[in-house]
């Protein structure tokens, strides 16, 4: 038992030593904050503006710029351009 205790630490040690630290978070320019009684919601997802407004109307609340934001990061895939909706 005393012979596996120093390979389980060294073990656990090299474990330790090489993870990394995650970086799945993805941070977008605008928030929505919702409105609420008990002081609502914040949902930091959108590219644009107009996005973060569609998604409040109806729903009461404002936009505000994401302070978290630092411009586009690998891996981010930006909003499609030139889309023109038509009446269906």
């Amino acid at each position: 038992m005393r012979s596996i205790l120093p390979i389980l630490a060294l073990f656990v040690l090299g474990l330790l030593a090489s993870s990394e630290p995650s970086s799945a978070e993805i941070t977008y320019p605008w928030c929505a904050q919702y409105g609420g009684r008990d002081g609502g919601g914040r949902n930091c997802g959108f590219w644009t503006y107009q996005q973060c407004m569609a998604t409040l109307w109806g729903n009461g609340g404002y936009c505000v710029a994401n302070s978290m934001y630092r411009g586009p990061s690998p891996g981010m895939v930006p909003p499609p351009t030139g889309l023109v909706r038509r009446p269906g």
